[in-house]
């Protein structure tokens, strides 16, 4: 059986006794350090961390001391050890800065403004900050320079300092993209829509936060994919448009792993705008370019998907409604939802397939028929292998219900 890295280096000690080979015992001891601080362990980790910064210390090895140092804080501020944290990463980053170490040196200037931040202190955190984003940029890192740009702006913003925070969110978000940090630059986009929204720009603050969205894959990054639609339900709402609000609203409280405080956001935008979800969705398309309809589309179609049957068929069935009332506009709703439905994994598909027939029997003949007749116009849109796919598809879920299967 493989041994884990920890019980490597724990065996490895024993290979280098502290008194034959300090120097091996001590670059030891700083990596088994940081294996247990990664696994929680913290009290072991700060032993073998403060061993290995004495060790080196001895060795009048500074840099490695104040590396040592650096980590060593980290395992302090995790333990709650908050002022002898800050007085850790103080002293290396005053020893890194000797060293002329600029890395080092703003990963503990980084490091430090946490603490600050943890200790209540504002200013002290944001001074921090700032000097880890200038040392950062110098050693050329643009994605940890991003990272202590946002959080500087974040603290700004939570400190009522709304239109300070904008300069450095937006700088943030550039540092982020231009480093390829892709989650980076969401939670920068994130919290720049807030500081947009604080300023009283909701305009802004929509185009931000649907920023945000882009990095944030419902399907790879749910929880903060939640967050960002929560915030932008805000923004919407500051915008005085509740019906895109409530629809991301819904969209947020459909993700499962969504924080409690973004589900109370959420449910608190609906809670001052009722209105019901079919509604909302036509009412949104109506003011987008048909291009962006299948965006819209899927988002909604992809909430109700984890839903009940009922829901389902709530969804087509007042899709349907609107299409039925919107001539201009029919072929090309029909068209989007149909695009939209055949890029869904099987199962999924065939359930919308089911909500479609249901959806389209469930009323008067005439709507019927012309239903009907709109999808078979949309249908024809569709390359033969889609088209007979979708009439497939949806003759055997007519067969299913009972319905003649006359779909074509």
């Amino acid at each position: 059986m493989a041994q884990s890295e920890q019980e490597v280096l724990t065996a490895r000690l024993t290979q280098y006794p502290v008194d034959r080979y300090p120097v091996q015992h001590a670059t030891t001891q700083f990596h088994l350090g940081s294996v247990l601080l990664q696994a929680g362990e913290t009290d072991p980790a700060l032993a073998a961390l403060t061993m290995a910064r004495e060790m080196f210390r001895s060795a009048g090895m500074r840099l490695e001391q104040a590396k040592a140092a650096v980590m060593l804080g980290a395992g302090l501020r995790l333990a709650g050890r908050l002022e002898e944290a800050a007085e850790t990463f103080s002293a290396a980053s005053t020893e890194l800065a000797d060293l002329d170490s600029p890395l080092e040196q703003a990963a503990a200037a980084y490091n430090l403004g946490l603490v600050r931040q943890d200790l209540g202190d504002v200013e002290a955190a944001c001074a921090a900050w700032a000097r880890a984003m200038e040392l950062f940029l110098a050693a050329n890192y643009p994605a940890q320079a991003g990272a202590a740009a946002r959080d500087h702006g974040a603290a700004l913003l939570a400190a009522g300092r709304a239109e300070e925070s904008l300069r450095l969110l937006e700088e943030a978000l550039t540092l982020a993209e231009r480093a390829g940090d892709e989650a980076g630059a969401g939670m920068a986009a994130n919290a720049l829509g807030l500081a947009q929204m604080a300023a009283d720009d909701p305009a802004a603050a929509v185009k931000s936060l649907q920023h945000a969205l882009g990095a944030f894959p419902r399907s790879i990054r749910p929880a903060e994919y939640a967050m960002a639609k929560a915030n932008l339900a805000l923004a919407h709402e500051q915008a005085d448009d509740p019906a895109r609000a409530r629809l991301a609203a819904r969209q947020a409280l459909g993700i499962p792993s969504a924080a409690a405080p973004v589900r109370a956001q959420a449910q608190a935008v609906l809670s001052r705008h009722p209105g019901r979800p079919e509604d909302d969705l036509l009412a949104v398309l109506d003011g987008e370019d048909p291009e962006q309809w299948p965006r819209v589309i899927r988002e909604e179609v992809l909430r109700v998907s984890e839903l009940s049957t009922e829901h389902r068929c709530a969804l087509v069935s007042g899709f349907f409604d609107g299409l039925l009332v919107r001539t201009p506009a029919m072929y090309n709703l029909a068209e989007s939802l149909l695009q939209v439905i055949l890029e869904l994994p099987p199962r999924t598909y065939q359930q919308f397939a089911t909500a479609i027939v249901q959806a389209s029997a469930d009323r008067p003949e005439p709507d019927d028929q012309r239903i009907r007749a709109v999808l078979a116009s949309a249908l024809a849109r569709f390359a033969i292998p889609q088209w007979q796919r979708l009439v497939e598809s949806l003759n055997a879920a007519a067969t299913a219900e009972g319905q003649p299967a006359t779909w074509r």
